[in-house]
């Protein structure tokens, strides 16, 4: 007996015979599976210091995957490689620190299947970027990261704990990453301490403010940092977080403000990053569904996903 005028359950809700959903692309990973692209989700957002319901974005920007398609009319391309989605790292509903553990031991296992070549961490606050970077570092080597982000992320841990504010200071001090190969584009007036501020240029890590963003161009500012990088690391980390957007554009962000970057802006960052080879990674992090305002906030991600994959040389067109 079949059952001919049911469909199953969260499939694309219309179904047009020449169209199809970018959602359509996730495949769930097993082992000896592999793809240009993998997926996986960091669902923790207890660290965070202000309230965020950011552990259901890996959900929410998977379901925005649902209102694109796969083809770029700009580009004339069909994205065609599945998506290999290893799912959420399981969070303990009170334990915080050993989240974190967890969250850098599941990447860690994650990226040692080599699935993909280039990788998109869902959060989660920006508390996950600690654990997926150094879970990457111990698989790639010397590694850069490239963060877009309203704040320097670089606060002491004596005063919280390790939060959402901290990833980059924990990254420096022990040792994961060097402050000359952390570059941080997009960082906000009245958003930073003083202190965080001058302790990122005593480290040597590289700031670009939002005033350097408009007055130099994105694509500047990357090509020169790109180059710089690729001559000192063997990989390059992306960790994209969403306050570094203008609040126009990312209602759902708990650290929303104005003079941020435009959704233009951030995602031809993002495709203009992705383009190279060295870059095997990018998170993106700091949305909280249960704030966000008809999904705009998820759908920017779900298309920095899309730009991500876009960019990618070869193998990701049809």
């Amino acid at each position: 007996m079949t059952l001919d005028l049911f469909k199953p359950a969260g499939e694309t809700i219309f179904k047009d015979r020449h169209t199809t959903k970018a959602k359509e692309l996730l495949r769930a990973w097993e082992p000896g599976r592999s793809s240009e692209f993998a997926l996986a989700g960091i669902p923790l957002s207890k660290p965070s210091i202000s309230h965020s319901g950011a552990s259901f974005a890996p959900g929410a920007i998977r379901s925005a995957l649902g209102s694109y398609t796969t083809y770029s009319a700009e580009q004339e391309v069909e994205l065609q490689q599945p998506i290999m989605d290893f799912g959420d790292i399981y969070m303990d509903p009170t334990d915080v620190i050993g989240n974190q553990q967890r969250a850098y031991e599941g990447m860690r296992e994650a990226y040692a299947t080599k699935a993909a070549k280039k990788w998109m961490i869902l959060g989660g606050d920006h508390s996950i970027s600690y654990s997926s970077i150094k879970a990457f570092a111990e698989q790639h080597g010397k590694v850069g990261v490239i963060q877009f982000d309203a704040h320097h992320d670089l606060r002491n841990t004596e005063d919280g704990g390790p939060t959402n504010g901290t990833p980059f200071r924990r990254l420096l001090e022990e040792d994961v990453l060097k402050g000359e190969n952390l570059v941080q584009i997009g960082i906000r007036d009245f958003t930073n301490a003083r202190a965080y501020h001058e302790y990122a240029l005593e480290q040597g890590v590289i700031v670009y403010t939002m005033a350097d963003v408009e007055q130099m161009k994105i694509n500047s500012i990357l090509e020169k940092e790109f180059a710089r990088l690729a001559m000192e690391v063997d990989a390059i980390y992306l960790s994209v977080d969403m306050d570094v957007l203008d609040q126009t554009f990312a209602p759902g962000c708990p650290a929303i403000g104005p003079c941020g970057m435009g959704s233009r802006t951030l995602l031809g960052g993002i495709e203009f990053l992705a383009q190279q080879d060295k870059v095997g990674a990018m998170d993106i992090v700091e949305i909280d569904p249960t704030v966000d305002f008809r999904n705009m906030t998820s759908r920017v991600a779900a298309y920095g996903l899309l730009r991500f994959m876009a960019g990618t040389p070869g193998t990701a067109r049809g």
